[in-house]
């Protein structure tokens, strides 16, 4: 596959796909990289190191352009590359278009991926690397521009069901998501549709999900919503908004060198609450209308009561009416409703009988490729 990576500045995407390159290599493929930004930087010597968005319009097309004409002479004929770039940028030129069209469809990519992370940790890495003012409200504002034009531009080449939102998230594991939609594209891709904020304080049913999850992300491609948590953070700014606190620390996650606990702005926060929620309610749903399909995990609550969310049935109605098979992993002794059962593909008592109907279906038939 030819992919072409997007995301907003701070993402850190040139090391994030360096290790999807390395993760290939250890599963026996090539992939190349090409990264836009650093064959600007080599052609533009005078530019200081996270500065170069500063130049003139003018300047900053005419060395883009040069370096994609470079990538697509180089790339021609390489099955498998990634492309590291910018849909948009957000800076003191105000908005404007990170790509030339003409040299997109030249490059004749397969998919183009769009790749976030949690909203804190851009923050930090934005003002780490780079000369910024940028808040968290900015950068929420071009989360949502960078996705709707890769989207766009996805569209325009006529791949639109080639568009993937992928979140980075806080662990490594999202390396084999990036990896298997450039070199496995054949695999099944599914929504792991799971409660999220109102069993965060049950750690039995909370190891439970994990394992749901894991498995999944083992068998599938998976979109796996709880890579982005930024509802947490929401709530935790809330707490501390009630007790006074100007900040709260939050873990950085595996992807910011060993980084101390980050320090965010509890006001910051509070500013994008509406932004949050909003994005987690498009967000979601794109993901579930970009699988094949959707498979939800309803736990036993300690009370007996199912662990069924406002969420997950809004996410298993949305992939119903969408076209997406719709299975459910169902816990409690009471039997589901025919809201469910009637909306669903087919539902099972236990993770073990749900993977037993999949591997009948064929649909591990890639899974040996990653011994």
């Amino acid at each position: 596959m030819r992919a072409i990576v997007t995301g907003q500045v701070g993402m850190d995407k040139k090391s994030y796909l360096q290790g999807v390159v390395d993760l290939a290599g250890r599963r026996g493929e090539t992939i190349e990289l090409y990264n836009v930004g650093d064959r600007m930087y080599s052609e533009a010597p005078d530019v200081k190191p996270g500065r170069i968005l500063d130049l003139q319009l003018g300047r900053l097309d005419a060395l883009r352009r040069s370096a994609f004409k470079d990538i697509i002479r180089e790339s021609e004929g390489k099955p498998n590359i990634l492309v590291n770039t910018h849909a948009t940028f957000r800076w003191r030129h105000g908005l404007f278009s990170a790509f030339d069209f003409d040299q997109v469809r030249e490059l004749k990519p397969d998919t183009l991926i769009c790749l976030l992370d949690n909203i804190e940790v851009v923050h930090a890495r934005l003002h780490r690397d780079h000369i910024s003012d940028a808040t968290l409200k900015d950068l929420m504002v071009w989360r949502e521009e960078e996705i709707m034009a890769t989207e766009m531009m996805a569209q325009a080449l006529g791949i639109a069901n080639r568009f993937y939102v992928v979140s980075r998230g806080r662990h490594e594991d999202t390396l084999e998501t990036c990896f298997r939609l450039v070199c496995r594209p054949k695999m099944k891709t599914v929504y792991p549709s799971f409660p999220m904020t109102h069993v965060e304080k049950l750690p039995e049913v909370l190891k439970v999900i994990d394992g749901f999850r894991a498995v999944l992300a083992e068998k599938f491609i998976a979109f796996d919503p709880g890579d982005v948590d930024e509802k947490i953070l929401l709530d935790r700014a809330l707490e501390a908004a009630r007790q006074g606190e100007d900040f709260i620390e939050v873990e950085p996650g595996s992807f910011m060198g060993g980084r101390d606990k980050l320090r965010v702005s509890v006001k910051q926060v509070l500013d994008i609450a509406g932004d949050i929620d909003g994005q987690i309610y498009s967000r979601d749903f794109k993901m579930v209308r970009q699988s094949d399909m959707i498979v939800s995990l309803v736990p036993n609550l300690p009370d007996g009561s199912p662990g069924l969310s406002s969420g997950v049935e809004r996410e298993l109605h949305h992939a119903f009416e969408h076209g997406r098979e719709v299975y459910v992993v169902w816990h409690p002794e009471k039997n589901p409703s025919p809201f469910i059962t009637e909306t669903s593909t087919k539902w099972f008592r236990s993770v073990d009988e749900a993977l037993e109907f999949f591997e009948d279906e064929g649909m591990f038939v890639q899974s040996n490729l990653f011994d």
